[in-house]
């Protein structure tokens, strides 16, 4: 077999719009398993927002790999063991939160399958809770209640208000933190150094795999890096036009399980 791992992120490339796996989808990952291919799940979603699609893909029976938080950890998805963590410094958090308040923007971060929220929710911290089934817990005192060190910590804005903050405070936290927008609406905030990209390669690296025999799919602003550094780096047809710029192969859409084509076309 040419390839030897596939990651797939979860919204917009392994879910159709209904953020449900399909039965086409599923099988032909499950069969591609069966067959060798490692699975591992990269999302920039929390830990608990995994849930769902490992236990779809029968991942603590089969195996695999989880990457949560854009890989800030690496997760073996049958032993349960921690690979790899990472998290954002104070600096990071505290310069976040100011940025946030400056553009009156939402600003959460996770603890304990929760979602802490400054000061209020909002439509876009809405959707993050429902679609990790992670409950909202607001705040008044937002860095006094983050009294620990987060792997990430994300805001929330309507998208050219959220492009404005991304930039500056990319500027801001440059060479401290890695910041970027997985949505248009959400701007991460992730341990410098950590992307897609940077967590794969240290895995595969782990696992003595080479680039070439990477295949990599997704559709988001954080998706670019990973599409950009595995052998086969695919975008699917309702991705953003940057990661379609960089990807070897333009999958059909979520809808269309494209995901299911690719292992079809380039795995079985």
């Amino acid at each position: 077999m040419k390839y030897k791992i596939i990651f797939l992120d979860i919204d917009g490339t392994l879910t159709d719009s209904r953020k449900l796996i399909t039965e086409k989808t599923r099988r032909a990952i499950m069969k591609a398993a069966e067959n060798g291919l490692i699975i591992a799940v990269a999302s920039g979603r929390p830990e608990p927002g995994l849930a769902y699609a490992a236990g779809e893909l029968e991942m603590s029976d089969i195996g695999g790999y989880l990457l949560p938080f854009n890989g800030g950890i690496i997760k073996n998805a049958m032993t349960g063991e921690v690979i790899a963590s990472d998290t954002i410094s104070r600096e990071a958090l505290e310069t976040a939160y100011k940025t946030a308040k400056k553009y009156g923007i939402g600003i959460i971060t996770y603890n304990e399958g929760n979602i802490i929220a400054a000061d209020r929710t909002d439509e876009y911290i809405d959707i993050e809770s429902r679609i990790n089934g992670m409950p909202v817990k607001l705040t008044d005192n937002f860095l006094e209640t983050v009294d620990f060190a987060p792997v990430k910590c994300l805001l929330t804005g309507v998208p050219d208000i959220a492009a404005k903050a991304e930039k500056e405070l990319a500027e801001l936290l440059a060479g401290k933190a890695n910041v970027f927008r997985s949505e248009p609406f959400f701007v991460e905030v992730v341990p410098n150094g950590i992307d897609k990209a940077a967590s794969i390669k240290k895995l595969t690296e782990l696992l003595g795999i080479s680039r070439e025999e990477i295949i990599a799919c997704g559709d988001g602003f954080n998706d670019v890096s990973m599409i950009k550094y595995a052998g086969l780096g695919v975008c699917m047809a309702n991705g953003c036009d940057a990661a379609k710029a960089v990807a070897d192969y333009i999958a059909p859409s979520n809808d269309e399980d494209g995901v299911a084509e690719v292992i079809e076309k380039f795995v079985l």
